[in-house]
């Protein structure tokens, strides 16, 4: 697979008669825009945007999505929901870069988030640096949550699509190429380097706990091997509630740093064969076979090594154990990339599950650490379910507007691809 992003960087984003992107700046046409995205299952419909540095709160946020557009290539953007099922991850793909669509309206489940464009919350969040174009959805009454959530994961992915095709003509700022060998050819690359593969996990618990490959629920496949540049067309595309601080996004999985990283070390440190995607079930069946399967792919990659990243926490700990203890007896290394929950005062167990073969682990920070979020001029959302979604209590949100409550509330803020300022050092 050899794919090409364009990146066409975006620095500001406003309201015009033309939805464009000109001299860095994203035009949106709001009218088109709510035409183009109408559906029955809501009852109002609005365009509002919050910029970097806006003392604007957007909440609850249930998914953040980057445009992008496919120039060149087989297949589109979003397959399985805005585009066929065909293979992506080849040709050309322009890129927003600096540009956000972000969902939002009356609240799906109780594990939405924040984010903060200015203040100490905005420190916790990659959004806060991004231009948002926020999509504002209220469901009709009686709409059941789960179709709820399936409307405005279409409607967002929609909104990112198309504003995307303002940058299908536009001359990129930057092009980034990333070949992808087959894996007879990648196997024989670098010979002298560390093999290393990649293990995607996914949260896919089910109630609202859903992350779809190619349009299908990851909890109704098998682990599979997919290439690193299939995950850049939205190939992989977020549809839980889950914890906001360590839930994928589909801006996440669209720029995951760890298979960016992996990319740009191949070849140099190391050799990076390829991705395998897994489930976070319920059920200790549905644990072992996702676990066993995908230690047989790793092991049939061939690999001295794998980093394996989490999404979200408790239940999925056990999944994660058990992916590194089986790839772990079989001689291949791991790494885990997880958060914790360790108490508001760090001293509870970070983890739900352990195993002493888990000994090198990357933490992206304790998500019950408190933090006090100041007051706002703008409020995009409702403000009120700050008592309610997860990291909140009642009285989390104070009569002057500050909210009171764990870091676990941030959209990102211990985002388990890494893609978040929190870490620790062992002492």
């Amino acid at each position: 697979m050899r794919l090409e992003l364009g990146y066409i960087k975006v620095s500001d984003v406003q309201f015009g008669a033309i939805t464009e992107v000109k001299n860095g700046v994203l035009f949106v046409n709001k009218q088109e825009m709510i035409t183009t995205l109408e559906d029955e299952r809501f009852a109002s419909l609005e365009i509002d945007l919050a910029k970097p540095g806006d003392e604007t709160r957007i909440i609850p946020v249930k998914d953040v999505i980057e445009p992008r557009v496919k120039v060149q290539g087989s297949g589109g953007i979003f397959p399985g929901f805005v585009s066929k099922v065909e293979t992506v991850g080849n040709g050309v793909t322009h890129v927003l870069k600096g540009a956000a669509v972000v969902t939002t309206g009356k609240i799906v489940g109780f594990q939405e988030g924040i984010i903060d464009m200015t203040g100490p919350g905005a420190e916790y969040t990659p959004f806060s640096k991004t231009n948002n174009v926020v999509v504002i959805a209220e469901p009709i009454e009686g709409l059941l949550q789960h179709e709820h959530e399936a409307a405005l994961r279409i409607m967002g992915l929609k909104a990112a699509t198309y504003l995307a095709e303002a940058g299908r003509s536009v001359t990129p700022d930057e092009v980034v190429t990333y070949d992808c060998p087959p894996l007879p050819q990648a196997l024989q690359q670098y010979p002298n380097l560390p093999k290393v593969a990649y293990v995607y996990m996914l949260q896919s618990q089910g109630l609202l706990h859903d992350t779809y490959v190619y349009g299908i629920d990851a909890k109704r496949t098998l682990p599979t091997f997919i290439y690193p540049t299939e995950v850049m067309d939205g190939a992989i595309i977020s549809g839980n509630c889950v914890s906001a601080c360590d839930k994928n996004t589909t801006y996440h999985h669209l720029n995951s740093p760890i298979i960016h990283d992996l990319l740009e070390r191949h070849g140099k440190e190391y050799n990076f064969i390829g991705v395998v995607v897994t489930n976070e079930n319920v059920t200790l069946a549905d644990k072992e076979r996702s676990s066993s399967f995908t230690a047989k792919l790793v092991e049939w990659l061939g690999v001295d090594a794998a980093i394996i990243s989490e999404e979200g926490f408790g239940n999925p700990d056990a999944d994660l154990m058990m992916n590194c203890t089986k790839l772990e007896k079989k001689g291949i290394k791991t790494v885990l990339v997880t958060d914790e929950y360790a108490g508001q005062d760090g001293a509870s167990q970070s983890l739900a599950d352990a195993d002493p073969l888990a000994n090198a682990v990357i933490t992206a920070g304790n998500a019950n650490e408190v933090i006090v979020l100041p007051t706002m001029k703008k409020v995009i959302g409702h403000p009120e379910v700050a008592d309610v979604i997860a990291g909140g209590w009642n009285g989390s949100l104070a009569k002057d507007g500050t909210i009171t409550a764990e870091i676990q509330v941030i959209t990102g803020a211990t985002n388990e691809l890494g893609f978040s300022k929190l870490t620790a050092k062992g002492v």
